[in-house]
């Protein structure tokens, strides 16, 4: 990690102090166990965002919460909205955060924005999933900051 202290860093400094309230091992070592237990847990979608980020390449994330939060929006009117976004910032080509999708999904999502379902990008968040499960998951779990997190949490709960 360059020069800067990120959040986790505080979070494993204050774990070795005290225990955090909010981070138990037992969910740290959750994440061990599959990518699926990672995104399913409390703290873990966070941390891993936090890790892609300081990785420079946090918009697959970014795009999977996006999306977790379209499918719950109700009116119409919010899910144009919303949709226009997610295309403007996540799908369309050379945009702030693209996502690494191929064109066929692509298609299908501009296709179907004029009428935007609760599913228009399930797909993507689909592909967008198995990236980050095959990519940075490994990577993830192998990174100073993970590891860090681990020994810190563990040393609280022994003491």
């Amino acid at each position: 990690m360059s020069g800067r202290t990120c959040w986790i860093c505080k979070v494993c400094r204050e774990a070795s102090e005290r225990r955090p309230a909010h981070l138990t091992l037992e969910e740290v070592l959750a994440w061990a166990q599959s990518f699926e237990e990672l995104m399913a847990t409390k703290h873990g979608p966070v941390v891993y965002a936090a890790y892609l980020k300081m990785e420079h390449s946090d918009e697959n994330i970014k795009f999977w919460m996006a999306c977790e939060t379209y499918k719950k929006i109700a009116s119409r009117r919010g899910r144009i909205s919303q949709a226009k976004k997610l295309c403007k910032l996540y799908i369309q080509p050379e945009s702030p955060r693209e996502i690494n999708i191929d064109s066929s999904t692509r298609e299908a999502i501009f296709r179907n924005i004029r009428e935007p379902t609760e599913t228009c990008f399930e797909e993507a968040q689909r592909i967008v999933y198995t990236h980050m499960e095959r990519d940075s998951y490994p990577r993830f779990l192998k990174s100073e900051m993970y590891q860090q997190l681990v020994k810190a949490v563990q040393s609280n709960a022994s003491s």
